[in-house]
């Protein structure tokens, strides 16, 4: 019955999810109703001490990631870097590789540092002007966009600012650069495999005789409205708007090399007669200052070489972003208190000893276990989160007794984070498909095959890692 009572809670967050209601209203709610069906006097303690004490952790290491994200990310948009990258990619691609063009240009702009949702608004006016042109039909540009912003970008490449890419960073102490080889053959199987899916889409619906259809506008509403578009006027140059973009992916690294000389693994704050604060384990935060600093340079970049087109509506544009990145931190971070409580239950405990039984293989196992909470909550963030808080000293102990590195740990659940979290609930798919003027039952199919693609990819880095020892 315990058990049962903890699935019911992970189904009924779903639920809500799916319905669109806010997680974090109802995340709690679903573990203290958990809580309170196991034993009713310990909901409060739970609350306090376990749900917030979670929420408010989540929130103090990655709510700047989150903020300077969103920042950077409106930054680009406003400046009119973005709409300058996505014409060069079009003029040197050309309207014959449209659908490339599009996965390229969100590749370029989330592996820069650009939030996906952001990244959904500024390539979708160029994917449709692209699509129609080629007489692609539109339906197809919701999948297109999914390649190129939410797969092997956000998880599988080494060094990927996203967030996704950063939260094993505080669980294994590794860093954003961690297994490149098997990064890199994942995100190899995902391009491959997702251009090939939506070539062979393009083509069947060419000999269906499928033309582009109708075109449809950004909701006035969202994001995307023309108060946050970039201006009119002579574009940026090319290589000015990818500056930005470049100096956030190599100063991430240089900083990730950096910043382990100049500080100790502990930092002792009575050593400066601060007694009252804790040392800090400053090699769990290494990889996420690496990103902040990154991200910081990247801001003042975009500020300086464009502050005639940011200048006049930067307080908007940030207001917009700051609110943006409140909400994103504090859904993943209520889902991560979620996981916390259901974590403490007794019903969790059997679940995960089942689990480890079935897959004995740590790899395996953190792979099947983060995808479904992934799916679950219609996270990526959210599910790694709640997988890694329950269970990552678990598998690293156990990695650790097979001789398999942490890199390698880390690379597999950000992997499989990106699996099956693009269910039809998952806010980004919602976003995409609100932004492309598209429903789910127009374009939802080849969102979801992506998300089968990915979600293979993990367990095809696995075996790659077994094969040839090689991460």
């Amino acid at each position: 019955m315990e058990s049962l009572t903890t699935i019911a809670a992970l189904c009924f967050l779903m639920f809500v999810a799916y319905r669109g209601f806010s997680v974090i209203l109802f995340a709690p709610l679903a573990a203290l109703f958990a809580v309170a069906w196991v034993s009713p006097h310990h909901v409060l303690p739970f609350f306090s001490g376990i749900y917030m004490e979670k929420l408010v952790g989540f929130l103090k290491l990655y709510f700047p990631v989150f903020l300077l994200g969103a920042i950077f990310g409106k930054l680009i948009e406003i400046s009119g870097f973005a709409k300058a990258i996505t014409s060069r990619v079009v003029v040197l691609l050309g309207k014959n590789n449209a659908m490339l063009a599009v996965v390229a240009v969100c590749a370029l702009l989330t592996y820069g540092g650009v939030s996906l949702f952001v990244a959904a608004f500024a390539v979708y006016p160029f994917a449709a002007e692209l699509f129609k042109a080629a007489d692609i039909p539109r339906r197809l540009i919701p999948g297109t966009i999914a390649l190129g912003s939410f797969t092997f970008t956000m998880d599988a490449l080494p060094g990927s600012p996203q967030i996704q890419n950063i939260i094993p960073t505080t669980f294994f102490h590794t860093t954003t650069w961690a297994a490149p080889k098997l990064g890199l053959f994942g995100a190899l199987v995902v391009l491959t495999a997702g251009m090939a899916y939506l070539t062979y889409q393009r083509k069947r619906a060419a000999r269906a005789k499928e033309g582009y259809g109708e075109d449809a506008a950004l909701d006035p509403k969202g994001a995307g409205n023309p108060s946050s578009a970039a201006p009119d006027g002579p574009l940026p140059s090319p290589l000015l708007a990818l500056l930005p973009l470049i100096l956030v992916g190599s100063l991430n690294r240089v900083f990730t090399g950096v910043l382990p000389t100049l500080y100790p693994q502990s930092f002792d704050f009575a050593k400066l007669g601060v007694s009252q604060t804790a040392a800090l384990d400053v090699s769990k935060l290494v990889a996420i200052w690496a990103v902040e600093g990154a991200l910081l340079v990247g801001i003042l970049t975009v500020v300086l070489s464009a502050s005639r087109r940011v200048t006049p509506r930067f307080a908007s544009s940030a207001n917009l972003a700051v609110a943006g990145a409140m909400l994103a931190a504090v859904n993943t971070a209520s889902e991560y208190g979620f996981g916390g409580i259901i974590a403490a239950l007794p019903g969790f405990k059997v679940i995960s000893e089942l689990m480890s039984h079935a897959f004995s293989n740590p790899l395996i196992s953190l792979a099947v276990t983060t995808t479904s909470l992934a799916g679950i909550t219609g996270s990526a963030s959210g599910g790694m989160s709640i997988a890694l808080a329950t269970m990552g000293q678990t598998y690293l102990s156990r990695a650790t007794e097979l001789g398999i590195p942490p890199e390698v740990l880390h690379r597999v659940a950000a992997m499989a984070s990106g699996g099956m979290d693009t269910l039809p609930h998952n806010g980004a798919v919602i976003t995409l498909l609100a932004v492309t003027g598209l429903s789910h039952r127009q374009s939802y199919l080849d969102i979801f095959a992506m998300t089968l693609i990915k979600t293979a990819a993990v367990f095809l880095v696995i075996a790659f890692f077994y094969l040839t020892h090689l991460y």
